[in-house]
């Protein structure tokens, strides 16, 4: 079986500039990582090939600093890696990278099943994954907590639609995204790192795509831009009440009451 997982490198901390005339974050300058929701799906990805048998490539989307991301994927144990890599693709929105995405991933040649972290960190759209397998006409399952069964034509998952989970068979080839928590990521191994030193990653620019028009990348091929960003304002206003438990229920029913509430 022939497993694509999709990876991101993300910022590390909360504090990352932004460029202000194009809302894009300046991501060589901050402290990267990679995804926290990619970690299990790389896991889940290895325990299926572990099972069935095959590969386990990673494809990730970034500037140069985004290898180490493929880096770590391959030191937990996958096959090898694909990094696109364009200034081009810079600036890109939901739709962009996943249109960016889908043509990394027809050059790099088909899989059984391609499996993406169900969300990122620093966009939290959870967009991706589904819009990736509509732009590469596969079947899709997204929120998914377990795997139940992988079949030789067919996949059976546990998709978490938070008031139940529910259990669905979806034929092959398909696109899955895993929920945080679905597993426990492995450590990358010291040793794997030692012996995977290069050779395992390729590098694709929009010049090595089967699509080249320039407008479709990056944020020419971005059909949403940022307006604006601004940090988040707080509000440390509060009111103590004191008294017994029935005074100050009392008390807050007569607040909701004037609000319109209640």
């Amino acid at each position: 079986m022939k497993i694509l997982v999709c990876i991101k490198q993300v910022p590390g901390t909360n504090k990352v500039e932004v460029d202000e005339k194009t809302g894009v974050l300046k991501r060589n300058s901050a402290d990267a990582k990679m995804n926290p929701f990619d970690l299990f799906a790389i896991e889940q990805a290895l325990k299926i090939r572990e099972q069935c048998g095959g590969s386990v490539e990673v494809l990730s989307m970034g500037p140069a600093q985004a290898e180490e991301v493929l880096k770590e994927a391959i030191w937990m144990g996958a096959d090898r890696g694909t990094l696109l890599c364009d200034r081009r693709f810079a600036g890109a929105d939901v739709a962009a990278t996943s249109y960016t995405i889908s043509q990394g991933i027809r050059k790099i040649g088909t899989f059984d099943l391609i499996i993406c972290g169900k969300q990122t960190t620093d966009g939290d759209t959870a967009q991706v994954g589904p819009e990736l397998a509509e732009l590469l006409g596969m079947n899709h399952v997204c929120n998914v907590q377990d795997i139940v069964e992988t079949g030789e034509k067919s996949i059976t998952v546990l998709e978490n639609q938070e008031t139940c989970l529910r259990e669905l068979e979806i034929p092959f080839p398909c696109l899955i995204t895993v929920e945080k928590d679905a597993n426990t990521p492995r450590l990358p191994s010291i040793k794997r790192a030692m012996e995977k030193k290069s050779g395992e990653i390729t590098w694709l620019g929009m010049d090595d795509l089967f699509d080249t028009d320039a407008g479709h990348y990056g944020l020419e091929g971005s059909p949403t831009q940022v307006e604006r960003i601004f940090p988040p304002t707080t509000n440390n206003d509060r009111i103590i009440f004191e008294g017994s438990s029935e005074e100050i229920c009392v008390r807050m029913y007569e607040i909701l009451s004037e609000e319109k509430f209640v």
